[in-house]
């Protein structure tokens, strides 16, 4: 937001240089990002002076060029050729000397000594546009005949040097989004430094009703979009071009002049932060004024000449018959002021913020206005900033006050009221600042003490300041004005040294990647942020357990994700529309998750949760054809694989964890991996086609779904041990089991642990078969046993008794079969 020093010293008695106000600006949290010296017009009119046309003949040698005498207040008049229509003897006009510098937008030229058709010119009699007064190219300037000759154009047009500071205003400062705000500030800044620095607020004193010749009513009908809606008219007003020091102000912030009144809205708005609006009152047919909601598709023409269709939330200032305006956003093409309006009808209101900035989203649209309006404008202003502007718009354009002030404001929006404690003051600042330089700031800060006692106060703090609602916001508040810098670093350190034996999830996370990196993964990061739609009709992550954004951007960006899934799917489409379609890709992060039965009353947070997982996801091949071998496609198999190395690289014992079939609806095939205490740890499988479908992707995707959360809670108590590597042989033995189709390798490998729990080191599936042969229903599995006695070498006896455990176990409890 760009600040004009001259104008902000209209509010504040300092005196002080543009970059010490610029340093104490950043320091109360106003930060500067930049100082600029500037003038209302490019180059201040250097060079330029008043002259007087002493005489002006027809150019011998061209039928449109004059040859002028022109009296500039030096020894000797200037000889000067000039092409305008309308110059001629007597005149007082602007001239550019020689050397002067003239800007035309970012181009620049000087005037030289030149000859025009065989005649010297010692100048240029200058047009408005020319020097940038204005916009017209008819004729030269032609000013009044009782100017000076030889006044500097600088000093007649009153341009003086101001220095810019451009603040940058964050989301929740909207109070300081005008000069009057910064100046507040400012004036909190040096309550402990100065107190001769007052705050100086425009008085309004004068305002007066002249008469009620034209009172035009108002009915308010969504008072929740518009808690507040005040206004008054003016009639007899002469819409004229604004006056130099009014257009002076506007064009330094870098706002193009457009007439009188309009001005003077666009001035209060950056004098006070509280947006107006003026209709012209002879075209509000019906005489009355309306500020409703109105049927979905509307066709409405804005200011800007482009026809909208309104949505039904959008809140619209209306006369009887039709909108004149989108509430707080933008006006109407038909409705404002012009050079032909009398009579005003003065607007001055305070809008929902969150319906306006659903408004201004939905039409693409970000005015001055609408920025202020939808980060929470004054609700207590309204009346003081209309009867500012109205004394204003009297001065520049003249007329009379001819309503009384109408107030809609059916429910008062109270101050905030916070409990302040010193002790919680004294202890957040981290030094005891004292309860009188805490009261000076307050005041200064218009936050009004309630109450007080030895222990802390009760506040009202301004509605204005929509960003102090608690009593860490007021001591943040305190804080910036008494100065971050006046806080000394002690050379003691209070502070507990705490000692954690917990894995430290941030360094296995990093160890993981860089396993799966090294395995030729590629890292992707997704916005938490997806869409709604995904959600719909699933019964594994329901729509309703999905955590909704309010105010959302964008449908696409709707709900907090429940999955990593949909994000990696999307990876996956892009990819594979651009020809990259073989891919193993991993994503650590959060999935948020809202369960309405876990409300509880005075608990916001209870239903909300969130866990940490990490996803992977593989589609195409394997590996790629090659001379050495053929091409492999990707598999779930591989995908087990890469799920069990990181397992073994977290130091989780494979035998330990119960593996079983699993099904949803987003994964057509899968299995579950559960830790030996029931947590759930992984989920991997064949993603579903439909959730494929979804995204426009034709080819098989694996996933994998860890849930990181629990897996670290399962290591919490896991240490590295060291065992010396056996002495002994281990012993391979085979048995080739004929089994039913629905017996898992998982069952065979439990049942062969649980039978030797010492001497079996490891269970291996080498060959399945299905097919000829073999009786209906059966299929064969080729498993191997691997044996060792870390303290002796095995007997045949002992090899031979393990084995025929294993056969009849397997005989018992899976109805296998030797082949």
């Amino acid at each position: 937001m760009n600040i004009s020093y001259n104008w902000l010293k209209q509010y504040i008695n300092i005196d002080i240089t543009p970059d010490a106000l610029s340093k104490a600006l950043t320091s109360i949290g106003l930060e500067v990002g930049g100082v600029e010296k500037v003038q209302t017009i490019k180059g201040g009119l250097d060079g330029l002076v008043i002259g007087q046309v002493l005489t002006c003949i027809i150019h011998e040698n061209s039928d449109h060029l004059h040859v002028c005498t022109v009296n500039v207040g030096e020894d000797e008049p200037l000889q000067i050729v000039c092409g305008a229509p309308n110059v001629a003897s007597g005149q007082k006009v602007v001239v550019a000397t020689v050397g002067t510098k003239l800007y035309s937008g970012e181009d620049s030229f000087s005037i030289k000594r030149s000859k025009i058709r065989g005649v010297e010119s010692f100048g240029m009699i200058c047009a408005e546009d020319e020097i940038g007064v204005g916009t017209s190219h008819d004729g030269i300037i032609i000013l009044p005949a009782d100017v000076q000759i030889g006044m500097l154009a600088k000093d007649y047009y009153g341009i003086k040097d101001d220095t810019l500071l451009e603040v940058d205003i964050t989301p929740n400062r909207v109070d300081a989004a005008s000069h009057f705000g910064v100046a507040r500030d400012v004036a909190a800044f040096f309550a402990l430094k100065d107190a001769s620095v007052k705050l100086i607020k425009p008085s309004v004193d004068a305002f007066k009703v002249q008469n009620t010749n034209l009172s035009i009513p108002v009915t308010v009908e969504n008072t929740d979009a518009c808690p507040r809606y005040s206004a008054v008219t003016i009639s007899g007003v002469k819409v004229t071009e604004s006056p130099e020091w009014l257009k002076n102000y506007l064009l330094v912030i870098g706002l193009r002049p457009i007439n009188n009144v309009v001005d003077i809205t666009n001035f209060v708005l950056h004098e006070m932060g509280q947006p107006l609006h003026a209709f012209d009152a002879d075209k509000i047919k019906g005489g009355e004024v309306r500020v409703k909601n109105l049927a979905d598709g509307t066709s409405f023409t804005t200011l800007d000449g482009v026809e909208r269709k309104l949505n039904a939330a959008d809140l619209m200032i209306c006369n009887a018959e039709e909108p004149m305006c989108i509430g707080g956003v933008f006006g109407g093409a038909d409705s404002g002021v012009t050079e032909t309006t009398q009579n005003v009808f003065l607007e001055s209101a305070y809008f929902n913020p969150v319906t306006i900035r659903k408004t201004a989203r939905r039409h693409v649209l970000n005015t001055d206005a609408s920025f202020r309006f939808e980060r929470g404008c004054d609700p207590t202003n309204t009346i003081y900033v209309l009867k500012r502007c109205a004394l204003l718009i009297q001065e520049v354009a003249g007329g009379q006050i001819s309503s009384d002030i109408l107030d809609i404001y059916p429910e008062e929006v109270k101050p905030f009221v916070v409990e302040l404690a010193l002790e919680k003051v004294n202890s957040l600042i981290g030094k005891e600042i004292g309860k009188e330089n805490i009261e000076t700031i307050l005041g200064a800060l218009e936050m009004e003490i309630v109450s007080s006692t030895e222990e802390g106060y009760v506040l009202h703090v301004p509605a204005y300041r929509v960003d102090v609602q608690r009593d860490v916001d007021v001591i943040e508040d305190i804080l910036r004005i008494y100065g971050y810098n006046n806080v000394e670093i002690g050379d003691k350190l209070k502070s507990n040294l705490s000692f954690s034996d917990k894995p430290d999830s941030y360094k296995l996370q990093n160890l993981i990647a860089e396993q799966l990196t090294a395995q030729g993964f590629n890292e992707v990061l997704n916005n938490s942020l997806t869409k709604g739609a995904y959600y719909n009709d699933l019964t594994s992550f329901p729509a309703g357990k999905s955590v909704k954004i309010l105010n959302s951007l964008s449908s696409d960006l709707s709900v907090m994700r429940q999955t990593l899934l949909f994000g990696g799917l999307e990876n996956i489409a892009r990819n594979v529309n651009r020809r990259s379609t073989d891919l193993k890709l991993y994503e650590f992060g959060n999935c948020y998750y809202y369960n309405v039965e876990d409300r509880k009353e005075g608990d916001a947070m209870a239903p909300y949760s969130e866990d940490f997982h990490l996803g992977l996801w593989l589609t195409g091949n394997k590996r790629a054809q090659s001379w050495t071998a053929a091409d492999e496609k990707s598999s779930v198999f591989e995908l087990k694989a890469y799920i069990e190395n990181v397992f073994k690289r977290l130091g989780i014992n494979l035998r330990k964890l119960v593996i079983g079939e699993y099904s949803d609806d987003i994964l057509s095939e899968a299995l579950s991996v559960y830790s030996a205490s029931g947590k759930k740890l992984a989920v991997y499988g064949i993603v579903h086609p439909k959730m494929r479908k979804m995204i426009d992707i034709e080819v098989d995707v694996f996933y994998a779904d860890l849930n990181w959360t629990l897996i670290i809670s399962e290591l919490s108590d896991k240490s590295v041990r060291y065992t010396e590597i056996s002495k002994y042989p281990e012993v391979k033995r085979d048995l080739a089991l004929l089994i039913d189709k629905s017996v898992t390798y998982a069952e065979i490998e439990k049942i062969a642990y649980e039978t030797e729990r010492k001497l079996l080191k490891k269970v291996n599936l080498f060959d399945v078969y299905e097919g000829k042969n073999l009786e209906a229903g059966k299929k064969s599995y080729a498993v191997s046993f691997l044996l060792q006695d870390d303290t002796k070498t095995l007997t045949d006896n002992q090899i031979e008794g393990i084995m025929k455990k294993l056969q009849i176990n397997f005989e018992t409890k899976l109805g296998a079969k030797l082949r």
